[in-house]
């Protein structure tokens, strides 16, 4: 029996570019959304169009029931404590800025130190960096061997020898595919009175992960990696460390009561979600939970990595091509980023894309770990499971094509 590939759920891969089929290999950037997913958005726009928690006609009924919902397959997905640790953001971005803006604000001071990684995305490290500006603490960033690993050894080093408060670092690297060992680095954060924050962006959408095993503090990942929708993102964080935090912003739904001398604020998660929220992005991110657990989080883990090592083969073959990170499937996801002798990312991305293939050049928004690799770019490749051999085999056409082109002029 040939292995299902799910590419007829996905609508976008039936487009073509120049008369070439389309092969999406930037699926760390963002997944591609299935039928089922921009189905259930559509119905709530046809059906039951209305606003939630406020109103007791039928619709926004529907509406509250549906978005509550997808709350609880959230929780049920990472396998949280209570729908009470389940909060909506816009992003995982904004999720980690809530952090740092709520609990950071209020417990972070002049000479405590948080542990960041040379190879986290931005977005967490240019919130530490803003509120250091006022708070005064200081950053440490963990470096990396030479195979892009994390050294666990200066990790814990600095949790014995310095006042640390926080540590965030990244699940899966968007850059190297590299799967941090996070539960340990949990269990020595907490053995020495840090909290521990792991973004999640990279492998919620790749890999089974239970937050209460990883007993983590805080936790956040993002709908539009994991064929949801785009504006949608979920902080997961032990309840007992919400109810000290103070709200993140201030309005509608996020109340009690509002008095003229004070207000009263709303019980839990709904603190942390002021204003109306992205309904239909809640739902289709229920609808993407739903799409994924009918596959199956081992299924999905195990074709991916069938998939990289079959990109890892290929790409170890073609001359003058340079890999980052772990060389083998051991302890990575299937993201590769490689660079080209002779070629600029950015050439070679344009290349592949006037044929069909979709990667991405550039930093990748991770630039010290651009810096500590010595490079201004990287091209990327990051593989999904409704990927194929042959969407690999395209990829590996257009290098070889772009390599004979640049080698000629």
């Amino acid at each position: 029996m040939p292995k299902q590939t799910f590419q007829d759920d996905f609508p976008i891969l039936k487009k073509t570019v120049d008369g070439h089929r389309l092969v999406y290999l930037d699926n760390t950037n963002t997944s591609l959304t299935p039928n089922q997913v921009i189905e259930k958005m559509n119905q709530y726009y046809t059906d039951y169009n209305a606003n939630i928690h406020r109103a007791v006609y039928s619709l926004s009924e529907t509406a509250t029931t549906e978005y509550e919902a997808a709350r609880e397959k959230v929780r049920n997905f990472i396998n949280a404590a209570s729908t009470k640790e389940i909060v909506f953001t816009r992003n995982a971005t904004e999720a980690i800025n809530l952090i740092v803006q709520t609990w950071g604000r209020k417990n972070l001071k002049a000479g405590d130190t948080v542990i960041l990684s040379i190879m986290e995305h931005h977005s967490n490290i240019v919130p530490w960096q803003l509120l250091q500006k006022e708070k005064g603490f200081n950053i440490r960033y963990l470096s990396l061997t030479e195979d892009g690993r994390l050294n666990l050894d200066a990790y814990e080093r600095i949790l014995k020898t310095e006042p640390v408060k926080m540590v965030s670092v990244v699940h899966q690297s968007n850059v190297l595919g590299t799967i941090n060992p996070v539960k340990k680095m949990t269990q020595l954060a907490h053995q020495y009175g840090a909290k521990m924050m792991i973004d999640g962006a990279q492998s919620v959408p790749h890999m089974k992960v239970d937050v209460q095993d990883l007993d983590s503090d805080f936790f956040v990942f993002t709908g539009h990696k994991m064929c949801g929708p785009t504006g949608i993102g979920v902080l997961q964080t032990k309840a007992g460390i919400l109810e000290a935090m103070p709200p993140f912003l201030g309005g509608g739904d996020m109340i009690r009561s509002v008095q003229i001398a004070g207000s009263e604020w709303n019980d839990l998660p709904y603190k942390f979600e002021a204003g109306t929220p992205n309904i239909a992005g809640v739902i289709g991110l229920g609808a993407a939970v739903d799409y994924l657990e009918s596959i199956g989080m081992k299924k999905i883990q195990d074709q991916e990595m069938e998939l990289l090592e079959y990109a890892l083969e290929h790409m170890k073959k073609i001359k003058d091509l340079k890999i980052y990170g772990p060389l083998d499937g051991k302890d990575r996801g299937a993201i590769i980023s490689f660079s080209l002798a002779g070629i600029h990312p950015h050439d070679l991305a344009t290349v592949l894309g006037e044929r069909g293939v979709c990667v991405r050049a550039g930093n990748h928004c991770a630039q010290p770990l651009m810096e500590f690799l010595r490079v201004s770019a990287t091209t990327r490749i990051s593989l999904a499971f409704y990927n194929t051999k042959e969407d690999i085999d395209a990829f590996i056409e257009g290098v070889q094509h772009a390599q004979s082109m640049f080698h000629s002029l």
